[in-house]
């Protein structure tokens, strides 16, 4: 109980600091919008195997940072499409899914069984 208590905080102290972050990149690029139109795409992206709910809260946390939407989850081919502001380089939100949201949920809700 003690541990998944703590993944638990782990995971929303990792959300709200790309709350911030992406915050602080979405204004620059509104901000910079006057010279340059900012390159919106819809993308697709893959996620760990996790449960549907794991990937229900993973499309819910991307869809609260500012700047990204989760249009849709593809539980078959375990990807997100995602609808985002500046495509012109998505690494940085790639990292954060892999980085800062993917161990915790898959290890919170484990993995999704296989059919």
């Amino acid at each position: 109980m003690v541990v998944r208590t703590l993944l638990v905080l782990f995971l929303v102290v990792r959300f709200l600091r790309a709350v911030v972050v992406s915050g602080w990149q979405t204004l620059r690029v509104i901000l910079r919008s006057r010279r340059r139109r900012p390159t919106m795409a819809l993308v697709r992206v893959g996620f760990a195997p996790m449960s549907e709910t794991g990937a229900a809260l993973l499309g819910c946390m991307v869809s609260l940072t500012p700047g990204t939407t989760t249009i849709d989850i593809d539980m078959g081919r375990r990807e997100l499409l995602l609808h985002v502001l500046d495509a012109s380089d998505t690494r940085p939100l790639l990292k954060v899914i892999r980085r800062d949201f993917e161990p915790a949920l898959v290890r919170l809700f484990g993995r999704a069984r296989e059919a």
